[in-house]
């Protein structure tokens, strides 16, 4: 803490002078400590908040695609590639979710570490089906099992170690002191739907967001677009949709925060089915929302999920 001595020297300058050139010496020690952390650039919010996580005080984070906004149409900026030049370490996700990132790295001649996050992940294949377009596809979500997670932080803990010896320790006791909150979180999950019969479990959200969410809590999830949001679903999809909510009465209709409004609203509509609390799937919310971390996020797409699957 900076401290106003009482030299006689000082005592010609005035009180306010003093308290001012005080803070500025106090903003400067900030602004150096500052420098010295390591920069660390994630391609989208949910890897931010775990790269905060991991890295605390040590790591200043950059995420290149906010709160609330879709990953899957990204198109990045010059800024961005500049961005990435300077960084030490870029966290994707992989499993295709960001293939523009990977080229975004390219063209701006990054040479630093790269963490993919989801490295040991089991990845949920999905088989192509009648009436939908496409390939067989792996599904990218993997952070929609907290489970699945605890893999996303070690990882991160690991390539920080390797820019950052020194921190090599709090990186992996930050990192194993957040999978004890995974743990718990998906323990806490498991019992909010324990009580909803099998018959009742099933969702309707704007795109195939929350397959591995499904797998660890047994709910169905249907939605009308696939695992991009790119891709416009057929009005054959989407009538066929809309049939299955008539004739299942499903009442558990949400729409997620970084999609297109528009067709879970006419779905909806159609369907005879209310929309309920928007759900935080491929991005975090802004900070004055309830999933402005991924912890938050959880809980509160866990809470909606249950009192939405109650009502069908």
């Amino acid at each position: 803490m900076f401290v106003l001595h009482t030299h006689p020297v000082f005592a010609f300058l005035p009180r306010r002078f003093l308290l001012a050139s005080a803070t500025a010496l106090a903003l400067l020690g900030t602004h150096v400590h500052a420098a010295d952390k390591i920069p660390v650039t994630a391609s989208f919010s949910i890897l931010g908040d775990l790269v905060r996580a991991v890295g605390g005080e040590r790591v200043a984070v950059t995420t290149l695609v906010g709160p609330n906004q879709d990953a899957h149409v990204f198109e990045p900026r010059p800024a961005d590639a500049k961005t990435v030049l300077h960084t030490r370490i870029l966290v994707t996700n992989g499993l295709g979710f960001e293939p523009w990132a990977e080229k975004l790295a390219r063209s701006a001649g990054y040479k630093g570490e790269v963490v993919v996050a989801t490295t040991g992940v089991k990845a949920r294949q999905i088989a192509k089906t009648a009436g939908r377009s496409g390939h067989d596809a792996t599904d990218p979500h993997a952070w929609q099992d907290p489970l699945n997670v605890a893999l996303y932080v070690r990882n991160i803990a690991a390539g920080l170690a390797n820019v950052d010896p020194g921190g090599a320790a709090i990186y992996q006791a930050n990192a194993e002191g957040y999978v004890k909150e995974l743990v718990a979180l998906d323990a806490w999950a498991k019992a909010q739907f324990a009580s909803i019969p099998a018959d009742k479990r099933q969702v309707i959200t704007s795109h195939d967001a929350f397959g591995y969410f499904a797998a660890q809590y047994r709910i169905t999830f249907l939605a009308p677009q696939g695992l991009n949001t790119e891709t416009e679903p057929s009005a054959r999809q989407v009538a066929q949709l809309i049939q299955q909510i008539r004739r299942e009465k499903i009442r558990a209709v949400f729409l997620e925060n970084m999609a297109n409004a528009r067709l879970i609203e006419q779905l909806s509509k159609d369907a005879g089915a209310t929309v309920g609390e928007r759900l935080y799937s491929d991005a975090l919310s802004g900070a004055d929302q309830p999933g402005a971390t991924y912890l938050q996020m959880m809980r509160h797409n866990v809470t909606q999920l249950a009192l939405g699957m109650q009502r069908n």
